[in-house]
């Protein structure tokens, strides 16, 4: 089961190696982080496909070909460099981290919240709540706490 992590590590390699389109596994949490990404304008667009290239017509995903399902994200560049410049997980398997609202406050208006600085002009948080996943501002908005699942400037 690919995790958070993974996606982070995909999009920063994918960036790098200034790729055009990358494919990561269609599972429930990497299409709404990338969701979250598309909003906020870090990557260019979302697309469902096969492990060889994006779907041109619908394809149902079905018990026999889930093996093979991708989730494809185009890149974003401006002037030839990368909208995202580094994407960091901050919950790991080891360590889980999870805030109330007044914490997430503090993050979001740049101040330290337990041991994470807080986040910069230009910078997001990625967390998920009761709500879904959802960007640190939504999080706020909605009065939602939950566990920070990686940061992106």
């Amino acid at each position: 089961m690919p995790r958070h992590y993974d996606l982070c590590a995909r999009l920063q390699n994918g960036f790098r190696a200034r790729l055009r389109q990358i494919a990561v596994p269609d599972t429930k949490m990497n299409h709404a982080i990338a969701t979250v990404l598309y909003k906020e304008g870090f990557i260019a667009g979302v697309s469902r496909g096969n492990h060889i290239e994006p779907d041109i017509a619908y394809v149902p995903t079905t018990p026999d070909n889930i093996a093979t399902r991708r989730l494809w994200l185009e890149l974003k560049y401006n002037n030839d460099e990368p909208v995202l410049k580094k994407m960091t997980a901050v919950s790991k398997p080891s360590k889980k981290v999870v805030m109330q609202v007044q914490e997430l406050q503090n993050l979001a208006a740049g101040n330290r919240a337990q041991f994470i600085k807080g986040l910069q002009p230009g910078e997001i948080a990625i967390l998920t709540t009761n709500y879904g996943v959802l960007e640190l501002r939504e999080a706020l908005e909605k009065g939602a706490g939950g566990e920070i699942l990686c940061r992106v400037s």
